[in-house]
């Protein structure tokens, strides 16, 4: 069974840091664009950040920009979202995906994604 778990979530106080991790299993994806979507209550699904199998090509939502930073570690089949600097509107659930394609690079539409973890609410206090 293929899994995406997500972990790290929490509350956090504006211009604090939180480290969210997302752990695949059942299969790997070290071939495909991983990518990391929020969404907050009562807006829909938008697109955070992605990075492409080797790391090479990675994109940013302009709102987190130098704050956030997204990573992988291919031998432990995990992505990462260091989050510094939080803003109250970083408030969501937020969701690690794997992009259907292989060797992409990292696109910002949620249905060019076909797997989707459960979700880890990040809550920020101002």
């Amino acid at each position: 069974q293929v899994q995406l778990v997500e972990s790290g979530g929490g509350l956090a106080q504006a211009g604090g840091s939180l480290r969210l991790s997302c752990a695949a299993s059942g299969r790997t994806f070290n071939y495909n664009v991983m990518g990391w979507f929020r969404q907050a209550p009562g807006k829909e699904r938008e697109f955070v950040a992605g990075i492409n199998w080797n790391g090479g090509r990675i994109y940013y939502a302009d709102s987190v920009k130098g704050r956030f930073t997204i990573s992988r570690d291919n031998a432990k089949n995990t992505v990462y979202l260091q989050m510094n600097s939080l803003k109250p509107e970083d408030t969501a659930v937020y969701y690690c995906a794997a992009d259907r394609i292989y060797y992409s690079d990292p696109r910002d539409r949620p249905n060019d994604y076909n797997y989707w973890g459960q979700g880890t609410q990040v809550t920020v206090s101002s």
